[in-house]
């Protein structure tokens, strides 16, 4: 069967506007247009769409049964647009900051200082998007959250975070099979973020643990999931110091050994050095290498 096509909206406002009034007059002025005008406009719907959606009446207008059916189809679709175009262009021009970056670093570290920013910047919206492996800045960004050595060609980096490498998992994995030396890591299956340089076959070489298998154990994208993982009991992960303060604080991880080993990677701050920031972003990144600071 063959899709009708779409009619055009202002067909469709007139609908709906005249089905709410049953009185074309009364539609005419809410819609700042003729008697006549609105009635043609109802006139080509109905032969678009091949019936008729009004009884006219002796005393005015009444919905045929194929207009009351059709009338919460087109108000709800007229709701929603009106809805996401003031969500994306009202506000009185007002745009969130476009910010991408990494998950861990959202939900370990800036979630938790976000209220703060938000009560003293309350007119600044912040639009996060998380990326993994993405190695360019959108067009469309105003800034990025990145995870390295701090020196990206064209563009201008702050650091964050200033972070400590170090094994993590719960306290009831530690009860079942003791973790002395590091070399009893080797007990427990471990677990790898890929895409770091300094996993735990640098930490291990590190701290001389160097008759370790590193290569089995389970692989995922996001220190999110290691993490998550360590803190069930179902292996040892590898944390970065600026992600976990509060799983230790609160007893969800614990840290077996006291070696921690200084990472050459950090979170940083990114930005295209060659784009004038808009003025909330230049609030947001000054906010950030404050917390950054305050936080090191």
């Amino acid at each position: 069967m063959k899709q009708k096509t779409l009619p055009p909206l202002n067909w469709l406002r007139a609908f709906e506007v005249s089905a709410r009034c049953l009185n074309f007059t009364h539609a005419a002025e809410e819609l700042f247009l003729t008697q006549g005008a609105v009635s043609q406009q109802i006139r080509q719907l109905e032969s678009h769409l091949g019936v008729a959606l009004f009884k006219r009446l002796p005393r005015g207008l009444g919905l045929s049964e194929e207009g009351q059916a059709y009338l919460p189809v087109v108000q709800d679709a007229i709701t929603r647009l009106a809805v996401g175009t003031n969500e994306i262009f009202g506000q009185h021009k007002r745009r969130p900051i476009k910010v991408r970056g990494s998950l861990a670093f959202f939900v370990h570290w800036l979630a938790p200082k976000l209220q703060a920013f938000s009560q003293a910047h309350p007119h600044v919206d912040i639009r996060y998007i998380s990326n993994i492996w993405v190695k360019e800045l959108d067009g469309e960004d105003d800034m990025e959250i990145r995870w390295g050595h701090g020196q990206w060609p064209g563009l201008v980096s702050q650091r964050l975070t200033w972070d400590t490498l170090f094994p993590v998992c719960s306290a009831g994995l530690m009860a079942k099979s003791p973790l002395t030396v590091p070399a009893d890591v080797s007990n427990h299956p471990l677990l790898h973020v890929l895409g770091y340089e300094e996993g735990w076959g640098y930490w291990l070489n590190m701290v001389g643990a160097h008759s370790v298998d590193f290569s089995t154990g389970m692989q995922f994208d996001t220190l999110i999931s290691t993490l998550r993982m360590a803190e069930l009991g179902q292996g040892i992960a590898l944390a970065r110091s600026s992600m976990v303060d509060d799983m230790l604080r609160d007893g969800r991880l614990v840290e077996p050994f006291t070696q921690r080993i200084d990472a050459s990677e950090s979170f940083y701050l990114v930005r295209d050095s060659g784009a004038e920031q808009h003025p909330d972003a230049a609030i947001f990144s000054t906010w950030l290498v404050e917390q950054a600071h305050r936080f090191k």
